[in-house]
């Protein structure tokens, strides 16, 4: 309907307040901020089209906030601004003069703001003037006369909406805090309006479902709502809402209508183009549409609200409205099918000349050009992260579809990269055989990357071999890493961590336990942030190396470490690590420490899960039936518990378990059996075990003979040297020496008590107690000789110590320097010095060797 206003004509409509819909959604929260936003001079509500802008705005005006005269104006890009700005303010009760509206247009002059700011002003209330769609009105003369009224009269509350910001000075407003504002952020739909909007539609999805609605939305009303009415024609609409995209017929016209028809062609073909991407720079977009004026095109639309948002903050990111991708992306296919291929492959490559390499591969996968994203994942020394995360990690899952079939180099390494990082040697072996078949063909044409990749992948797979072959390998291996551009050696820290653990790791499967230890840990402790998963490896393995070797303290710690940092990056439990602590345990003959820790392994270490943890949970739990009295299942145990690729000190460990146990059963026989093939001469922990066996065979001499040698011997380890001097001990009680059993009692105590061994003491009680039952030393076989004189009475501890302090308290009792301690806890060196200070307050000691005296006869180490 037209109404004439002096020389004007008008539309009534432009005053209406639009209705509400029948699925109108109230949003309080909002309302609530527009409320508050009208206590200021300027309130601004921008977003997307159909992001609700005009909906909430009339909701909140039908809801009567406030006891003002409310002016609502549609505004249009051919209006008279002027006339509908006064007409919009007298039919909402503002008495403006007839005289006041003779200038039609945008533009308005000084006089007519001037007696508008009057009128405004002589209000004995604040007028609120709502603009909905300012941003279809061309240029700023506008602007410029708005902002002089709000300058002019404190009386005006000005509201406006639209997709983009109005050309006010809306910095100035910001600073002073005359200025509210609500963005497509705000607009988005929680899921409890979501909820209603789909009930109001006569639509229920599950709680899943709606949560993937809305991230496929990401809360834009309108596709909500094309989403609803497309849901509701279905009889099965939880499973129509996997399929929906921004395709689909009416959520494609709404796009087409609303935002490409609206931009010129040139425009139309950068949103297309750049639809390949997810998230990207003007850089990236340009490099990928060939147009240099990317971040022009970037910025306009951004600020139009055309679906294109920038991303992070501060940085020139940007990303598409996913619903809006998917119809771009869609719409690329139909009309150029082979040009998709080429979009990715240009941005595969620009990401792969800037490092970003998981990126890049992704692009070349969906360009199908496989040994393209093989070849980079190579070449820039990525291959580290397939190895350690295997199909599980984002490079694996990208190369989920690999095929089979392709024969280059690159593809097959990488196929061998993940199968071990998956735990398929024996496929990563097959392709490893088979790149080195292919590279054969090409000769000196591989890069770098690709021998180093070679060479990485050989060293995993050494593992068990002869340790010649690995000493030729690694030395090749590490000149190749020496070469390897720093660049992309800074993007991948884990490639240096990963060769040394292999190395390590390698050193311990043929048995050279003090070069694996010292290679895991150098790898443990260059193991970057992300590769969690490896540094776990090499503390689980450092953890059992330690117990093995008698050091008890230090396999506690490694291995709770290990379960700490599994337990803080998600990982599944280390089984191995669990199986070291019921190790430590037994030793220290805490059984009920050692049964929990025990059945905390037991579903971890399976037989076909990691070798390590399973050959440890077997020796572990025959130690413990064992010392229940359990011989004949102690037996069952290790005889059927081999483990053929576990490490060659842990099948040795396990066999030699076995011999003892027989040997203790009286079957010296296969006991000999057994130990025939080792070679001579023989090692501490085998010489000992023989020297068990000619003990049980009644050759006391050479029983003792070879046990002296053990015990006498540098550099024993602590478990071998105690059972050497036990079995000096017994051997001097069968021959009634009292004196000499004593005597080698005090030696496998005292290296013994370091570390807290008891288990080897209770082993041979019964051998010793007819001897030295009347010596009140020992008055129970396993701990420490009691001191000669008075008894004195057990220092009282002021307040119990931690758990970081009792593993300092036993680097103290090993005679560690700080430095040591804190390297081995991954602390710093003041770290320690805070935590010795502490210990010694707590015992009440003034000197280290002096709490460590103490802390002996609390038991605590």
């Amino acid at each position: 309907m037209l109404e004439t206003f002096a020389d004007n004509a008008v539309l009534a409509s432009k005053f209406a307040v639009p209705a509400a819909p029948p699925f109108m959604v109230e949003r309080p929260a909002l309302c609530d901020r527009l409320t508050e936003g009208v206590r200021g001079p300027v309130t601004l509500v921008t977003g997307v089209a159909g992001g609700g802008k005009t909906q909430l705005l009339a909701s909140w005006v039908r809801g009567r906030p406030v006891d003002w005269p409310i002016a609502w104006i549609t505004v249009e890009s051919d209006d008279a601004f002027w006339v509908y700005l006064v007409e919009g303010l007298r039919r909402a009760g503002v008495p403006v003069p007839e005289l006041v509206p003779s200038a039609a247009g945008v533009g308005a002059g000084r006089a007519l703001l001037t007696r508008l700011a009057g009128v405004l002003a002589a209000q004995p209330t604040p007028v609120v003037l709502i603009l909905d769609g300012v941003s279809q009105l061309p240029g700023d003369r506008w602007a410029t006369g708005l902002e002089f009224l709000l300058e002019h009269t404190d009386n005006l509350r000005v509201v406006l909406a639209g997709r983009w910001d109005p050309p006010l000075p809306l910095h100035r407003y910001r600073l002073a805090g005359r200025l509210r504002e609500v963005r497509t952020a705000d607009l988005a739909f929680t899921e409890a309006e979501t909820t209603r909007l789909l009930d109001l539609h006569g639509v229920a999805l599950a709680e899943p479902r709606l949560r993937a609605l809305l991230a496929h939305t990401e809360g834009w009303a309108a596709g909500i709502r094309l989403c609803a009415c497309a849901l509701q024609a279905s009889d099965d609409a939880e499973s129509l809402i996997a399929t929906i995209t921004g395709d689909e017929s009416t959520i494609a016209e709404y796009f087409s209508a609303e935002v490409l028809r609206l931009q010129p062609p040139e425009v139309r073909r950068f949103l297309l183009e750049t639809s390949v991407l997810d998230t990207f720079t003007p850089e990236l977009a340009a490099a990928v549409t060939g147009r240099f004026d990317a971040s022009r095109l970037l910025s306009g639309l951004t600020r139009e609200n055309a679906f294109v948002q920038s991303v992070g903050e501060g940085a020139h990111v940007y990303r598409y409205h996913r619903l809006f991708a998917e119809l771009l992306q869609a719409q690329l296919a139909w009309a150029e099918p082979d040009r998709v291929a080429e979009l990715h492959q240009r941005a595969a490559a620009w990401l792969a000349e800037h490092g970003r390499v998981e990126e890049a591969v992704e692009h070349a996968v969906r360009a199908k050009d496989w040994s393209t994203a093989a070849t980079m994942v190579i070449e820039d020394y990525a291959v580290a992260r397939l190895v350690i995360e295997g199909s599980a990690g984002r490079l694996g899952r990208l190369f989920a579809g690999l095929p089979q079939h392709l024969a280059h180099p690159e593809t097959v390494v990488v196929r061998a990269a993940i199968a071990y990082g998956d735990g398929d040697r024996l496929r990563a072996a097959e392709q490893l055989a088979y790149a080195g078949k292919l590279l054969s063909l090409h000769g000196s044409a591989c890069g770098d990357g690709l021998t180093l990749a070679c060479f990485l992948m050989r060293v995993l797979l050494v593992r068990g071999a002869d340790p010649q072959r690995l000493d030729d390998l690694v030395p090749v291996a590490r000149t190749f890493l020496s070469v390897a551009p720093a660049d992309r050696l800074a993007r991948h820290p884990e490639l240096p961590a990963l060769l040394r653990a292999a190395e390590g790791m390698a050193h311990s499967d043929v048995g050279m336990v003090d070069r694996a230890m010292e290679a895991l840990t150098d790898a443990a402790s260059l193991t970057p942030a992300g590769s969690e998963s490896l540094r776990v490896d090499c503390l689980k393995h450092l953890a059992l190396l330690e117990a093995h070797r008698g050091r008890l303290g230090r396999a506690e710690t490694y291995a709770q470490q290990a379960l700490d940092l599994a337990a803080q990056c998600g990982l599944a439990g280390p089984g191995a690590a669990e199986a070291a602590l019921a190790w430590v345990a037994l030793e220290r003959y805490d059984v009920e420490a050692a049964d929990r820790h025990l059945r905390a392994a037991h579903p971890l270490c399976g037989a076909a899960g990691d070798p390590l943890a399973a050959a440890a949970y077997t020796l572990v739990k025959a130690r413990r039936l064992q010392t229940r009295g359990e011989q004949r299942a102690a037996l069952t145990t290790l005889a059927a518990g081999a483990v053929p690729e576990a490490p060659a000190w842990l099948r040795s460990a396990i066999v030699l378990g076995h011999c003892r146990l027989l040997i203790g059963s009286g079957q010296v026989s296969e006991a000999a059996a057994i130990l025939a093939p080792y070679p001579l001469p023989r090692p501490a922990e085998v010489a000992v075990v023989d020297a068990a066996l000619a003990h049980a065979r009644g050759d006391a001499i050479r029983a003792h003979e070879v046990a002296r040698t053990v015990a006498d011997a540098a550099r024993v380890p602590a478990p071998v040297a105690i059972e050497a001097w036990l079995l000096l001990a017994v051997l001097a009680a069968d021959a009634d020496d009292a004196g000499a059993a004593r005597e080698a009692l005090r030696r496998a105590m005292r290296v013994a008590a370091p570390d807290g061994h008891r288990r080897p003491m209770h082993l041979v009680r019964a051998q010793l107690r007819r001897v030295l039952r009347a010596d009140e030393q020992f008055h129970w076989l396993g701990a420490e000789p009691v001191a000669e004189g008075p008894a004195a009475a057990p220092p009282a501890v002021v307040e119990p110590l931690s758990r970081r302090e009792l593993d300092v308290l036993r680097g103290m009792a090993e005679m560690l320097p700080t430095e040591e301690i804190a390297a081995r806890m991954y602390v710093s060196v003041n770290t320690v010095k805070t935590h010795v200070r502490s210990i010694l307050r707590k015992l009440s000691a003034s000197r280290r060797n002096e709490a460590v005296r103490r802390a002996r006869q609390l038991n605590l180490i």
